[in-house]
């Protein structure tokens, strides 16, 4: 049995494609679809978020629609996100500057509501 009363209380209702970054903050681990019908959220798999986007991937549009979008998701400025690595990849790295931890539930929401 794990002893839970010993954990960072940031790191107990984390999803597993979210980690805490050293340098606070916390680092999310997105697969991209770009030029989608609309952009949206999926269910997770192989440890990452699968996020489909409607900008092309073309011309960096789609990376900047990535960290738009991931920003209002999180209810944070898009400021806050940023693009970490994985810039000509459909594996992504984001970082989430953030001294609390945003509203992992509503990724759950958008994903729940998709798929219903």
């Amino acid at each position: 049995m794990v002893n839970t009363s010993l954990q960072d209380p940031d790191q107990a209702e984390l999803p597993p494609f979210v980690s805490r970054a050293k340098e606070g903050g916390w680092h999310l681990l997105v697969r991209v679809q770009p030029g989608a019908k609309k952009s949206e959220v999926c269910a997770p798999a192989e440890g990452r978020l699968r996020v489909r986007l409607a900008a092309p991937a073309m011309e960096n549009k789609a990376n900047k629609a990535l960290v738009l979008f991931m920003a209002r998701l999180l209810g944070l400025k898009s400021g806050r996100v940023k693009l970490v690595s994985g810039a000509s990849s459909r594996e992504k790295r984001l970082y989430i500057d953030a001294d609390c931890a945003p509203d992992w539930g509503a990724i759950r929401n958008a994903v729940k509501e998709r798929d219903s």
